[in-house]
């Protein structure tokens, strides 16, 4: 019995010593890529001259030191029809701007950025968007019918295709909620699309009080099915989904198409609105 007893703490003290081991896991890293933040949205009611485009690079994920900041590059935005160009000047932080962005509904335009001898080129369409008539809040358009929601009703043109991204921020969250819409089932008719918030207690839910900041953007069928895809993989993988597929863009590098960029090019008109609950 006393043998046993002796050699019972000496297994214990192993067994803690093993259990301080470090163990080194080897995580995939892909190649670090250029990634272009390229969104010329023009909220009605202004001019839309002033527009910005952010560059930076990819990083692995646990890398937090790199600088990602992209300067020196080339960047210009060209009106496909008459051969505009609107030069973005280099801010020396990542982003580039111009003051004299001209938008046009239904026009086409090429982005087209040089980068340390490669040229990276996309081309979109400046899409319209309807006005918002009414914003209200309730409780019976929701998952559940005792939480408050937010309701924007707007009338979707009649004849024509159209596909809507829907951005809320409650004021004080860091991130909004994105949501898409095409209308495919609801063409020429009126819509009222609700938001209301997601969380797993009571104090998740809006409360009187709170203030909403919401976005209606017109976006292209590209656009929507590239966004579409992008708000599905981030909402979290479900245990029987497919794993989810590498979400490029419509930004081609045209020197070197193996090296292609991250990010999207996108002109959209927007009208944004804001509620506070009753």
């Amino acid at each position: 019995m006393n043998t046993v007893y002796r050699i019972l703490p000496v297994a214990v003290v192993l067994m803690i010593l093993a259990c301080e081991d470090v163990i080194d896991v080897e995580v995939q890293t892909a190649p670090s890529r250029l990634t272009i933040e390229a969104s010329l949205d023009w909220e009605k009611g202004t001019s839309g001259n002033i527009q910005t485009i952010r560059l930076s690079r990819s990083t692995p994920y646990f890398d937090t030191e790199t600088q990602t900041v992209v300067t020196g590059a080339s960047v210009k935005v060209t009106n496909d029809s008459d051969g505009t160009d609107f030069i973005f000047e280099d801010q020396g932080n990542g982003e580039y701007r111009t003051f004299s962005f001209i938008p046009v509904i239904d026009q086409s335009y090429t982005l087209e950025i040089q980068y340390e001898g490669e040229t990276y080129s996309a081309s979109e369409r400046m899409m319209g968007v309807t006005d918002i008539t009414e914003v209200n809040q309730s409780r019976e358009d929701g998952f559940d019918d005792e939480v408050l929601e937010v309701n924007i009703i707007f009338t979707d043109p009649l004849e024509e295709d159209n596909y809507y991204l829907f951005r809320f921020q409650e004021q004080g969250d860091l991130l909004p909620d994105l949501e898409e819409l095409d209308d495919e089932f609801v063409n020429g008719n009126e819509i009222r699309w609700y938001y209301e918030k997601e969380g797993d207690d009571d104090a998740d839910e809006f409360e009187p009080g709170d203030v909403v900041d919401i976005a209606l953007y017109g976006i292209s069928e590209d656009y929507h099915d590239y966004i579409r895809i992008l708000i599905e993989q981030s909402g979290g993988a479900d245990l029987f989904e497919a794993i989810p597929v590498a979400l490029r863009g419509n930004c081609i590098n045209l020197t070197n198409p193996d090296n292609y960029a991250h990010g999207y090019f996108r002109l959209t008109q927007v009208v944004r609105t804001s509620y506070e609950f009753q």
